[in-house]
């Protein structure tokens, strides 16, 4: 189980648009984690990856970044440890859909 002091801190920097910061902390809690925790945990690094490279304007490593995150949460519909997953992949799956049109995110998930 996922410490959850670092999971929150995580948490609220994915939701405060840290996701750079975010990607770090969750990465630090997801080198010792095994089984379903570490891939869900995988999933939301991807995507705080994928919309930092948005941020940067780096739309192919968004794009790429994205498109893992959405592969590894689809495995954890409709929801998992108190995330809406549903609403993060429709949310997230938006976003993509944004990045592929050549448009700016304007409204990233919140988890």
């Amino acid at each position: 189980m996922v410490p959850e002091t670092a999971r929150q801190r995580g948490i609220a920097l994915f939701n405060a648009r840290e996701f750079y910061e975010c990607h770090e902390v969750l990465e630090d809690i997801w080198r010792p984690t095994q089984g379903e925790d570490r891939f869900f945990l995988q999933a939301l690094i991807h995507l705080a990856v994928g919309f930092y490279h948005h941020q940067q304007g780096n739309q192919t490593g968004a794009e790429k970044q994205l498109r893992k995150g959405l592969r590894k949460l689809a495995g954890y519909l409709p929801g998992f440890q108190g995330v809406d997953t549903a609403k993060l992949y429709r949310e997230a799956q938006a976003a993509l859909e944004t990045v592929l049109s050549g448009g700016r995110i304007e409204n990233f998930p919140v988890l």
